[in-house]
């Protein structure tokens, strides 16, 4: 059976590359009817931070990554690697230095430091050996490991999986993507209001990069719109945590950041302050509103939207008058939003004294 393995260190909310190949090994298992490992490559305690499993674990669940196994974390697998290691001295292909550390005669490499802990180089080649995995799927940076571990596979008796490098996430700089260039992490791509389906759908679009790519930000801001629009008036609402009668006017927002932004103008509007120039409209729209359903459809809404604008309406002083904003979602979709009640309390409030 096929074995693959995602191995992050908890450093903290996933990069992106790293998400991508999260999202390969889950494909390549999912396609072959195989398991996806979960590992935590914590052995360096410099790299390890506080809660950074538990964000890995979350980013992984809503990208929609399910693991099969683990979390194995390699921080409890000391016995694991330090009997690996006395199977390597026992060979004679490596040898105990004088200060305690553990190396390959042949090239140096150090497999236990001088604490007795092991290096990455062990601990990754001797998880593989020993959780079976049949295929390892990493970014190109790794491939200069790939002699060394082959080498430390032979010398603990067994043979290196199937080793697949994929091209890396560039910022526009042309360089490996970073904190430096923002949006480096699902973290961030989450902060800013992109849906989880949206990531996906473009992590999935690059699939294993033969070479470099760079970080397409129109791309993955093109599908959450499509994302969005795609969304059932249910799940948009929940997303933007706003009851399902304001969907209409979430609907054309560019991210859900921004779709909680228009419920909110929907919700919780701040008073407008407008000109006697204003009342004209609002009179008309006050006349228009008071003999049409409770609830409109966004059709009836433009039918109302059209007529005002067809007579010299004031459009924008509407728009203040029912959102406090001067821009936002469509006019007819905030209109559509609101009751009958609430569309005439606001329209009212908003006339000069």
């Amino acid at each position: 059976m096929v074995r693959v393995r995602f191995a992050p260190s908890p450093t903290g909310s996933l990069h992106v590359g790293n998400a991508l190949t999260a999202v390969a090994n889950r494909r390549f298992a999912d396609g072959r009817g195989g398991v996806l490992v979960l590992r935590v490559d914590d052995t360096d305690p410099s790299r390890t931070i506080a809660g950074g499993e538990k964000a890995i674990l979350e980013d992984l669940a809503w990208l929609g990554v399910p693991f099969d196994e683990g979390p194995v974390r390699q921080s409890e697998r000391a016995s694991l690697y330090a009997r690996v290691a006395d199977r390597a001295l026992e060979s004679g292909l490596a040898a105990r230095d004088d200060d305690g550390s553990v190396r390959l005669r042949t090239g140096g490499t150090t497999l236990l430091r001088e604490d007795g802990s092991a290096t990455y180089q062990l601990a990754s080649v001797a998880d593989d050996l020993d959780l079976g995995i049949t295929h390892v799927i990493r970014g190109s940076d790794h491939r200069p490991n790939l002699d060394v571990q082959q080498r430390i596979a032979r010398v603990l008796g067994g043979e290196l999986p199937e080793v697949v490098h994929h091209g890396l996430l560039l910022g526009e700089d042309g360089k490996k993507l970073s904190k430096r260039h923002g949006h480096a992490s699902i973290g961030e791509l989450r902060a800013e209001g992109l849906p989880p389906e949206a990531v996906r759908a473009y992590l999935e679009e690059l699939d294993l990069p033969e070479h470099d790519v760079h970080l397409d930000l129109a791309r993955l801001r093109r599908l959450a719109i499509d994302t969005i629009a795609a969304m059932s008036d249910e799940d948009l609402a929940a997303a933007a945590g706003a009851p399902r009668e304001v969907a209409p006017a979430l609907r054309g927002a560019r991210s859900l950041v921004e779709a909680s932004e228009y419920a909110r103008l929907v919700l919780a509007p701040e008073p407008a302050n407008l000109t006697t120039d204003a009342v004209p409209t609002l009179e008309r729209f006050t006349e228009l509103r008071a003999t049409a359903p409770d609830r409109m459809s966004v059709a009836e809404a433009r039918s109302v939207v059209r007529e005002l604008k067809a007579v010299g309406g004031d459009l924008r002083a509407l728009r203040l008058a029912l959102t406090g904003a001067p821009t936002g979602p469509e006019l007819a979709a905030v209109v559509a939003a609101l009751s009958r009640e609430d569309a005439l309390v606001r329209t009212v409030r908003a006339l000069p004294s």
